[in-house]
């Protein structure tokens, strides 16, 4: 095994427009294999960039969002978060989602970095960002299709969810770990 040697990039020959599912647009890419140059259909989901936030009130509670997940068929308990919108950065995107979805704003933010989130088949990335000293300071706002309930957990509560698989988004675990220990107690 070479240990420095690096794979092709594979060439793209055709693409194939699919459908638009709204929050997703389809896309189809031909692309030659670079060692056997087969032509092989692969699927594209193409996707605004996503941000995630972890709000922290001055108390050290984490604001979440409780709601029903059409995928999974059940409650989650997530951090806030969403789409990007087109033209808007990441810092814009993580003030807007955390006022619309909890009433909660922030004037210290800090850019937590960013993942891609499948790369196999999506074409964004989600932006994490961190909110400290957040505080309830208006109405929620939530999408017409959003049905959301606020609350703020403690890091041990945090770790309960965890345990008790309320809380497996891995987005929303990976934005946790850049503030918190999560695996440091009784996960």
């Amino acid at each position: 095994m070479d240990k420095h040697k690096k794979p092709e990039i594979w060439k793209r020959h055709l693409v194939e427009r699919g459908p638009d599912l709204t929050i997703l647009q389809v896309r189809f890419d031909w692309l030659r294999h670079p060692r056997s140059q087969k032509e092989l259909k692969r699927l594209v989901l193409e996707a605004n960039d996503w941000v995630n936030i972890v709000a922290t009130t001055p108390e050290n509670e984490v604001v979440v969002v409780k709601q029903f997940r059409f995928g999974i068929e059940k409650i989650t308990t997530e951090t806030p978060g969403g789409m990007i919108d087109h033209g808007e950065d990441s810092q814009l995107a993580a003030i807007r989602e955390l006022k619309e979805e909890t009433g909660y704003t922030s004037s210290e933010w800090h850019y937590l970095g960013s993942v891609e989130p499948n790369p196999a088949i999506f074409n964004n990335i989600c932006h994490f960002w961190h909110a400290r000293n957040a505080r309830q300071t208006e109405e929620m706002h939530p999408e017409e299709e959003e049905d959301i309930v606020v609350a703020t957990l403690t890091l041990d509560e945090i770790r309960n969810e965890i345990q008790a698989g309320h809380l497996r988004h891995s987005l929303v675990l990976l934005a946790l770990t850049k503030v918190f220990d999560l695996w440091n107690g009784k996960v």
